[in-house]
């Protein structure tokens, strides 16, 4: 993957906070197990953050997750996608998890669902 901004299909990432999963259960699945992670400083999952940009199901039940953090200075910058991996990893239909994160475009409030920004005071 040449450009952080685009998934190994050359799609360009967008938010995923919202999106209402679509039909396919692996997506669905790979999606319930990510908003089991939460930022350890932030009361909200990172699903609802608006820290994952996409979630693809690949051939072979592959899951390839595009994700950033608030910043790049975040404390769990190095264990936080790996947890993301993990979690993910666990679900029963899923083959293999690749995690990418991505600093473009970078993490805005603007990302957070509507949830959270009520969660947190931000509306």
């Amino acid at each position: 993957m040449d450009d952080p901004g685009t998934t190994q299909q050359g799609q360009p990432v967008t938010p995923a906070a919202g999106d209402g999963a679509e039909d396919d259960p692996i997506r669905k699945s790979a999606i319930e197990a990510i908003s089991t992670v939460f930022d350890p400083e932030i009361p909200v999952n990172i699903y609802e953050l608006g820290l994952i940009y996409s979630v693809d199901v690949l051939p072979g039940e592959n899951v390839e997750i595009v994700m950033t953090l608030t910043s790049p200075m975040c404390p769990v910058a190095e264990s936080l996608p790996g947890d993301v991996e993990t979690r993910v990893r666990e679900v029963e239909d899923i083959n293999d998890v690749n995690v990418i994160l991505t600093w473009e475009p970078p993490w805005t409030p603007d990302l957070m669902s509507e949830a959270a920004k009520l969660e947190l005071g931000f509306m």
